[in-house]
């Protein structure tokens, strides 16, 4: 068995009239017409609201959605988890997949598969896609906030760091309400 943890840049490749027509499929399971195209419409205004400034210029870009949108989560869910469906779920290569947003934990069997295979199997799930494996080294990946330590027996779990860690903290009376003059009835 082998692990795999891929990445890529989900948000700003997010092709959005394809992720409005999955999101329309879906309502309409559940949803009159006229509702589904009042909620399609009104998603498509808001994705189109992209923006940033960069050099005191403001640009709109072609493509993907805007990171830190409150909607941006969950249009790359709908986005993944159709593509998921399609392409992850139906393989009988993946012994264990999971994903936490653009972070995606593969667990394969060796003898059936290997990680070439799996790496253009998932680069041509979507052409605006292209996932970059951290492969297992000698028994380790890291995964989000964990290691994972593939034992002959079992399966060991330890707190990952990144290398850029400063385990500094904030003491909890810094910035707070309690330290400012500010009062709530000064938003008026």
């Amino acid at each position: 068995m082998q692990g795999n943890v891929c990445e890529c840049d989900l948000y700003v490749n997010i092709h959005i009239a394809e992720t409005i027509h999955i999101t329309t499929t879906q309502l309409l399971k559940h949803n009159d017409p006229e509702t589904t195209t009042q909620i399609c419409t009104l998603l498509g205004v808001i994705l189109q609201q992209n923006y940033f400034i960069f050099q005191e210029q403001i640009y709109q870009p072609d493509k993907g959605i805007a990171m830190g949108s409150p909607i941006s989560d969950t249009i790359a869910e709908v986005f993944l988890q159709h593509l998921e469906h399609i392409y992850i779920i139906e393989t009988k290569r993946i012994l264990f997949y999971t994903r936490y947003i653009d972070d995606i934990l593969i667990i394969y069997d060796t003898e059936s598969t290997n990680h070439d295979y799996l790496t253009q199997y998932t680069n041509t799930m979507h052409t605006n896609l292209q996932f970059n494996p951290t492969l297992e080294s000698n028994g380790y990946i890291n995964f989000l906030d964990l290691t994972i330590i593939r034992r002959s027996t079992h399966i060991e779990i330890d707190i990952y760091r990144k290398p850029t860690t400063t385990d500094t903290t904030i003491h909890f009376t810094s910035i707070t309400l309690m330290n400012t003059n500010w009062r709530p009835t000064d938003m008026t």
